[in-house]
């Protein structure tokens, strides 16, 4: 399973591509538009994929904090994350 970010980072309703969704659960790799990679964890809920991103730093230096986000299909089909509390 491969998720792909547009930025550097995610943010509430941001676009996600979601590639391989019949993949079994568990390890994954997440990409962001900057270039950094990193191996995330991903479980099926519902309809909805729970993603675990690990702390990491952006090209351009900034750290993020590890995240839990939600990722649902929005009306036009495409994948979007939603902050995990």
């Amino acid at each position: 399973m491969r998720f792909s970010f547009p930025h550097g980072h995610a943010f509430p309703g941001g676009q996600v591509r979601v590639e391989d969704a019949e993949a079994t659960e568990g390890m994954c790799v997440v990409e962001f538009g900057d270039g950094i990679a990193m191996i995330g964890e991903w479980h099926p809920d519902g309809n909805d994929i729970l993603l675990r991103i690990p702390a990491y730093r952006t090209a351009k230096g900034t750290d993020v904090e590890a995240r839990h986000w939600r990722l649902v299909r929005g009306k036009e089909g495409q994948w979007r994350s939603q902050r995990v509390p």
